[in-house]
């Protein structure tokens, strides 16, 4: 059986990315392994249909709307744009049952090795983000469990607020930049790089 391998596997090192204040570090950055993401698209005619069917199979009331998220006991849906829903933090069964949607609703497409997920986390985990991400990130514009997308360095990437954290996804063949990037500059606030986090999907 083929393993997937983290894209970071020779870049990755835990422990101080800077100098660690008393106050602890400014900025956590951690990779999330075995991260499965698959997508589910409708068509214009069936997004209604789609998006309950979805809503159903994590757990939650509705799909999310445009740049929202909704995370339910079975996984979290984001909706990367007007037709296309992301699916993640989902078990196998789950994932079977959202990508075995009818082609005359709809289409999906595993994704899982597409993307690298790397988790921000700290009191300075936005000024980190906004280094190199054009988005307002302040809670009034940028809420717990919103959704973006935008570039860093022109890499396209997007950003969930979860958890008082950042879910950052960002292509498999641009992550070795990005995290290099990302560890450079937490440098200036204490960084630390913790230990890699397994959603096991």
């Amino acid at each position: 059986m083929l393993e997937r391998t983290s894209a970071l596997a020779t870049h990755y090192q835990p422990g101080p990315a800077g100098d660690i204040g008393t106050d602890g570090p400014g900025v956590t950055l951690r990779e999330i392994r075995d991260a499965g993401l698959w997508q589910v698209s409708g068509w214009p005619g069936t997004m209604d249909e789609v998006g309950a069917t979805l809503a159903g199979i994590v757990g939650v009331d509705a799909a999310p709307g445009p740049l929202q998220s909704a995370a339910g006991p079975k996984g979290t849906l984001l909706r990367v744009q007007p037709f296309v829903w992301w699916l993640t933090r989902a078990g196998e069964a789950t994932a079977q049952q959202a990508m075995g949607i009818d082609a005359e609703q709809g289409t999906s497409l595993d994704l899982s090795h597409s993307r690298t997920v790397i988790r921000i986390e700290g009191p300075r985990a936005r000024d980190l983000l906004n280094r190199g991400l054009p988005t307002d990130l302040r809670p009034d514009s940028f809420p717990e469990g919103a959704f973006a997308g935008g570039a860093i360095h022109l890499v396209g990437a997007n950003l969930h607020h979860r958890g008082g954290g950042y879910d950052l996804y960002v292509p498999r063949g641009f992550a070795v930049t990005i995290w290099d990037f990302l560890t450079e500059t937490a440098a200036q606030w204490g960084g630390e790089v913790g230990e890699a986090e397994y959603w096991g999907a």
